[in-house]
């Protein structure tokens, strides 16, 4: 009997909270006209008229529910016609929005026998979320549209295309040497990495890298930190002042990729997390450290805004066909070199795959420790070889972009946080 009820309460809280948001977007002419179709009072109003015809409908008939959404259908109709002849030209945004409201009010009465409460519940107000939201991001949604260019947006089709029409079609079993290969977990882990790496690219397209230098190492290190110490240290060479504010971002950007690779291992093998979070994490606590101390004695110099990396959209799909191909090397290297030659051999593997790539290394020692092919602990101290590598490498990228000087002080960094990492490992062993 409380069914119909808890339907138009659902239903008034749906109107309420597009119609809040629509009445705080409104602009107001000198008029006191307003520019939106419906605020406050109107999208409760309308949202409960679509779960009352949806009532109607039970005992009625469907037909009735039909002819009063067609009447109010010719109303927008003529509203927006109305709307268009006197201003000239205007956007659907109202209109939908009120279709919408409509649409939520008629779904929050539906027949609890084809959508039970619960999920009504959940549906209606997840839409209505969505759709506030959506609505009051306008701006930002507008700005980082102008922002995109049309490779970002075809690299964003291409990265939606392998994530949900590619990837799920991959065969999800075992093949290959050593039966090693699942092509659909390769797959998984290149949307993985991919996804990472786009999040960061779009946070630096929304943010900018002007921001600052502190803002580019901490973005900088979701896409690449690579990128970041190339771009910066080539900079430190032709701008010796901001030495010091150069290597906080390149180590900023460093200690981000230590927790990126600790999230990557949490997702996908979480026992792996003990052992491996007090090495990873000193590293990346002694990076963020030694990042304030340079930018505190970078500050006491001179300050600088960063100005434009190099980023480029971090997902095409030959990248990403690299990528899975390196990475199912790496496994099956990997797998055979434990396998024939030893864990030593394992390790070896772990170091020359570090030099290229930190992820590839990451995700086949988390696959090959979960299917049991080897002991958690020759996991982890491969993918800290790994780090251990690709920091090295990054180390030699400064001073090599960067001159002897400034190289130095970032290799006395990486160094130290490498240190703070053996010693995290040999604490976790020993305990």
């Amino acid at each position: 009997m409380a069914e119909p009820f808890l339907s138009l309460l659902l239903a008034l809280f749906a109107g309420l909270l597009i119609g809040l948001e629509r009445e705080q977007s409104a602009r107001v002419d000198a008029e006191g006209q307003s520019d939106i179709l419906g605020g406050a009072r109107t999208h409760p109003l309308v949202s409960v008229s679509g779960a009352c015809a949806m009532l109607l409908a039970k005992p009625l008939g469907p037909a009735v529910l039909l002819v009063i959404m067609a009447g109010f259908l010719s109303f927008l109709a003529l509203s927006y016609a109305h709307d268009l002849r006197t201003s000239g030209s205007r956007g659907l945004t109202s209109e939908v929005a009120l279709l919408l409201t409509f649409l939520l009010g008629a779904l929050s009465a539906a027949d609890p026998a084809q959508l039970p409460l619960r999920q009504k519940v959940m549906l209606v107000s997840s839409v209505s979320v969505v759709v506030t939201l959506l609505l009051s991001i306008k701006p930002r949604l507008h700005a980082l549209v102008h922002k995109a260019s049309k490779e970002d947006i075809l690299a964003t089709l291409k990265f939606l295309l392998v994530a949900l029409v590619l990837v799920p079609q991959l065969p999800d079993q075992a093949m290959g040497p050593l039966a090693v290969l699942n092509p659909y977990k390769i797959g998984l882990m290149v949307v993985l990495i991919a996804g990472i790496g786009f999040t960061g690219y779009v946070a630096i397209r929304v943010l900018g890298a002007h921001q600052g230098l502190g803002l580019t190492g901490l973005l900088g290190g979701l896409v690449s930190s690579t990128a970041v110490t190339l771009s910066l240290s080539g900079r430190a060479k032709t701008e010796p002042r901001l030495q010091d504010s150069f290597a906080m971002a390149i180590v900023l950007a460093s200690s981000v990729m230590f927790l990126r690779v600790l999230v990557t291992v949490a997702i996908l093998a979480p026992p792996l997390v003990r052992p491996l979070a007090l090495p990873i994490g000193a590293m990346a606590a002694g990076g963020f450290i030694a990042s304030a101390l340079l930018w505190r004695h970078a500050r006491k110099k001179t300050s600088t805004e960063a100005g434009e990396i190099p980023f480029t959209n971090p997902f095409e799909l030959a990248t990403a066909f690299k990528f899975a191909a390196f990475f199912a090397l790496v496994l099956l290297g990997a797998k055979a070199a434990t396998t024939y030659l030893g864990t030593g051999a394992t390790y070896l593997t772990g170091i020359l795959a570090g030099t290229t790539d930190v992820d590839a290394i990451t995700l086949s020692m988390t696959r090959l420790a979960q299917t049991g092919a080897i002991g958690a602990p020759v996991a982890v101290t491969t993918i800290l070889l790994g780090v251990a590598s690709n920091t090295l490498v990054k180390a030699g990228m400064s001073g090599f972009a960067g001159g002897w000087a400034f190289g130095r002080r970032i290799l006395l960094v990486f160094l130290g946080l490498l240190g703070l990492g053996g010693l995290g490992l040999l604490l976790v062993w020993q305990g």
